[in-house]
């Protein structure tokens, strides 16, 4: 197999790192738990409003999400995460900023 055909996307996986991302993914990981557990991420969540959609929901219910994912090159740093509702983030799932305004647009003109 050649190289580059390794380092490719797995289709089957949905994944966009290759093997060798694992590390920074571990290390961006390790970073959100700590941001998590942290009074800055309590007090982001406090209002209990969801970045994305605007719903107010109890702070416990509320998700951290990545604006720019981890898999499309993201970091775990205060300016890229938000507190996003389960709905939310699991509709934006890999989606950039302006992939989720597309998004966001086009159902609203449906």
């Amino acid at each position: 197999m050649k190289k580059e055909n390794r380092n490719r996307k797995s289709r089957k996986s949905g994944s966009f790192f290759s093997h060798g991302d694992e590390a920074f993914l571990s290390v961006e990981k390790k970073k959100a738990r700590e941001l998590r557990n942290s009074a800055w991420w309590r007090r982001k969540i406090a209002t209990g409003e969801c970045y994305y959609c605007r719903r107010i929901f109890p702070p416990d219910e509320l998700t951290m999400d990545h604006r720019i994912p981890l898999a499309r090159g993201g970091r775990s740093e205060k300016i890229n995460l938000v507190p996003a509702c389960k709905e939310c983030n699991n509709k934006k799932k890999h989606l950039l900023p302006h992939e989720w305004d597309e998004y966001m647009n086009s159902i609203r003109e449906a």
